[in-house]
């Protein structure tokens, strides 16, 4: 697995834990801050998550991050000016195979847990700001530490996060390259087909 991967692994391990629910007044560094410290509680307790059991992993990883993450804004930047392309329908199919792929992504991610910890990094959030940048590093012993900052933006809804930059590196920038790649190839059906491969090669390695 290259550097880059394996740096977004953790980050979007760490995207995972910050997806508990929170009201909506919180503040995006204080909430990062509570949830994280929160759901690393419960893996460091939870031996069913410690021990590989990626559908458990995967259950938990869905019930909570699907209504703290703006799948649709993540799938239109990673899909990037190829989206205009999709039909409405094709739209719909883009977001739900992005999103199967990357919860089942966390869920490989989370089995991994093993003695990180997070630090956090004083907020510059001005009065006003509706897209704020959370910045933290993961410390584990024995390496350097690595760091992770979480995008977020204000909607009607509360805080959502939209975009995970690790060492520098963006998540749905990260896949714009090969989307663009596989929609060169196929087309838009051909992007939802290699998403939903993606999701049957989990499944049948048995980690789903």
């Amino acid at each position: 697995m290259s550097e880059i991967k394996r740096l977004l692994r953790i980050g979007m391990m760490l995207l995972a834990l910050c997806a508990l629910p929170a009201t909506a007044q919180e503040e995006p560094d204080r909430l990062v801050r509570e949830l994280t410290n929160e759901v690393l509680d419960i893996l460091r307790k939870d031996e069913g998550l410690r021990n590989g059991k990626a559908q458990v992993v995967a259950d938990r990883v869905e019930k909570v991050v699907s209504p703290h993450f703006n799948f649709r804004r993540m799938t239109m930047l990673a899909v990037g000016r190829d989206w205009r392309q999709a039909t409405p329908e094709q739209q719909g199919r883009l977001i739900d195979a992005f999103y199967r792929m990357l919860v089942r992504t966390y869920s490989n991610a989370l089995t991994q847990y093993r003695d990180q910890t997070v630090e956090f990094r004083p907020s510059r959030m001005e009065s006003g700001d509706t897209n704020v940048r959370v910045q933290t590093e993961i410390r584990q012993s024995g390496a350097q530490p690595i760091a992770v900052d979480y995008v977020l933006e204000k909607t009607e809804a509360g805080w959502k996060i939209f975009d995970v930059v690790v060492a520098g590196v963006s998540l749905v920038t990260n896949y714009r390259g090969s989307f663009a790649q596989e929609i060169r190839v196929g087309g838009i059906e051909g992007l939802i087909r290699a998403l939903e491969a993606r999701e049957r090669e989990f499944s049948a390695s048995g980690q789903g």
